[in-house]
């Protein structure tokens, strides 16, 4: 009897991820957890997932008319995250956050539940105090507490909101949220559709200031990324996505730190989920203006 082949051996960094940390401009890094999931859980298993699923991709994006390997950036791996521990946590990726734009870099992180994006967010705020943050979502995240925690993936962003000012926060493709997160919405104007004629006017009206992308992978209808732990039909096709991203690069916004969370991959046995990520994540990294 043939023995099976041995499966290959999960990739340690994200494709064409070949410098160091002080060559790069831009540090891809991990965040594992995902405790505080109220649904199904499995996004601490993302990052390693969207690294062993970049193996799919080629480098270049002929979208883009770009190769990832002209693209200066590092792969640090996974931050060692408890999953019992979320203060303790959160002061890890802050820590982690910090080092990265002392160094001058910029920081892009792979979630793991969108509670990882809190302390990048606070993280980038010290020294860009007119930062706006962009959130591509299918969910609000704007409980005041839930489940009577304050830190939680949805009361993340009213944590952010209460940080930058409600002004500083837009919120593209929402399509869930409770009566309070929707008024809420509604009298401060954060909710857009997700498409790249709104993400241009939403950069027109920042007037340029520094932008926090945070891609919450359940922003796409669940028809493309099943894997993730509150799928919400009704969402983004992967080419709309994609759209933004090119959006963005052409409006020449500068982005100082991103993230790209909420994949699960153990829900979808497929791999469709974690190859869509790993794309994401691709072509945010090529969309990069550095």
């Amino acid at each position: 009897m043939i023995d099976p082949p041995s499966p290959p051996p999960a990739r340690e960094r994200f494709l064409g991820a070949e410098r160091t940390f002080d060559e790069a401009i831009i540090a891809l890094f991990g965040c594992p957890y995902d405790g505080t999931v109220s649904f199904r859980s499995g996004a601490r298993q993302g990052p390693a997932a969207i690294r062993e699923f970049s193996d799919v991709l080629e480098t270049y994006s002929p979208e883009l008319g770009a190769d990832l390997g002209d693209v200066s950036f590092c792969d640090l791996g996974d931050l060692a995250l408890a999953e019992a521990r979320v203060e303790q946590n959160l002061e890890i990726i802050s820590a982690e956050a910090r080092r990265i734009f002392s160094s001058g870099k910029i920081p892009f992180a792979l979630g793991g539940e969108h509670l990882v994006s809190l302390p990048l967010i606070l993280a980038a705020l010290e020294s860009h105090p007119d930062l706006v943050v962009f959130q591509w979502d299918a969910h609000a995240d704007l409980r005041g507490d839930y489940e009577g925690a304050d830190f939680s993936h949805a009361t993340v962003m009213r944590r952010v909101a209460e940080a930058v000012g409600n002004e500083g926060l837009v919120q593209f493709g929402i399509r869930s949220g409770t009566r309070e997160e929707w008024e809420w919405m509604k009298d401060n104007r954060t909710v857009k559709p997700l498409d790249p004629d709104h993400v241009m006017a939403a950069v027109t009206e920042k007037q340029g200031r520094p932008v926090y992308l945070s891609v919450d992978l359940d922003v796409l209808d669940p028809s493309v990324c099943p894997g993730t732990g509150t799928p919400e039909p009704g969402g983004s096709s992967f080419a709309n996505l994609a759209a933004c991203i090119y959006a963005l690069r052409r409006s020449g916004v500068p982005i100082i730190a991103l993230d790209v969370v909420e994949l699960a991959p153990g829900i979808d046995p497929t791999g469709m989920s974690a190859a869509a990520a790993a794309k994401v994540v691709r072509e945010l990294l090529i969309s990069l203006r550095v």
